[in-house]
């Protein structure tokens, strides 16, 4: 668990904590440059609790920081903990014994709940916790791998061994969780989601995501790209990019930096026909003449998926082989 300036709420972190009905953890708590009594309070409860052990940080920042406490970590499952965030009481039970059931090769994942101190979440948040607990009741992470973070940051666990296979905390890119879901992908680790609430996270108005410039364009293009490219792209079949609404063009951009031509389709009948970047846009019907095309979903609401994923059915077109919804 890093650490920076959450005096406020880190007593109510590590409470939940130290009262988890499963007794058989480490916390590797490392003080990332905090500037408030978070490190004081870090150490008093490791005086209480021999459970808990504290560093501070080689170099400032969240990555360092979990690289640090991974260092000095021992056990065989590792997880993390966000130090504002709450734990129900049985988080660690019910991840343990779910991993237990299969063993190595796998992730656990569970569901989350945003809440914040006397105000109403936001909509947006409320939308992404909605979608990530269906994502736990469905077990469809890697099919939705390149739309959003698909493992909350916080409520995941996985054995040691395959933690290292994909990297652990060694990659230097942000935003490290969504780099990391796309890690475990890469290693083939398969995701068994729990479908209940295992960790309460709290949304502030000076929580990182908010407020560091590596997360404000949470479009996160470049990430998804580059694993794209790295994991699904085959060369031997047409691509396909779907949207020319702002998010799209700003995609068909990268996409021309990888590669020199590839199909531009859209629904707008105001934009077929026109020419973007040197690419004639073309009807949606064009897919139906190209041999297994690759689709790049673009769109600008996602309330239009339902009627895409309608058809995508319709065309025969099935997941996580033919479209990606990088919505």
């Amino acid at each position: 668990m890093s650490v920076r300036d959450t005096e406020r709420y880190l007593p109510e972190c590590l409470d939940s904590i130290v009262a988890q009905t499963y007794a058989d953890w480490e916390l590797v708590a490392v003080n990332n440059d905090s500037s408030d009594r978070s490190k004081e309070i870090l150490t008093e409860y490791s005086q209480r609790d021999s459970r808990i052990r504290v560093y501070d940080t080689d170099r400032i920042g969240l990555i360092p920081a979990l690289q640090t406490s991974y260092r000095h970590s021992r056990g065989d499952l590792v997880t993390r903990m966000d130090s504002d965030d709450i734990m129900p009481l049985d988080k660690l039970a019910v991840m343990y014994h779910t991993w237990q059931q299969h063993g190595k090769g796998i992730v656990v994942a569970g569901g989350t709940k945003y809440f914040m101190d006397g105000r109403e979440v936001g909509d947006g948040f409320r939308r992404y916790e909605r979608w990530l607990n269906q994502i736990a009741k469905d077990q469809t992470y890697y099919e939705e791998v390149y739309r959003e973070c698909v493992i909350p940051s916080q409520c995941w666990l996985v054995h040691r061994d395959d933690f290292e296979a994909a990297g652990g905390f060694r990659s230097e890119m942000y935003p490290e969780d969504y780099d990391l879901c796309f890690r475990f992908y890469q290693q083939k680790l398969h995701v068994v989601g729990i479908d209940k609430v295992l960790n309460y996270c709290r949304d502030r108005p000076d929580r990182t995501s908010r407020n560091d410039d590596n997360y404000q364009d949470n479009r996160f293009f470049d990430l998804k790209i580059r694993y794209f490219y790295e994991l699904d792209r085959d060369f031997s079949r047409p691509l396909v990019l779907w949207g020319a609404g702002r998010k799209g063009k700003d995609l068909a951009k990268m996409l021309l930096k990888q590669e020199n031509h590839f199909h531009w389709m859209c629904n707008n009948l105001r934009k077929i026909g026109k020419e973007i970047y040197g690419i004639y846009l073309e009807s949606t019907e064009m897919v139906m003449k190209l041999d297994r095309p690759q689709i790049l979903i673009v769109v600008t609401s996602p309330s239009v998926l339902p009627e895409i994923r309608e058809q995508l059915d319709a065309w025969g077109k099935q997941p996580m082989r033919d479209f990606w919804f990088f919505a």
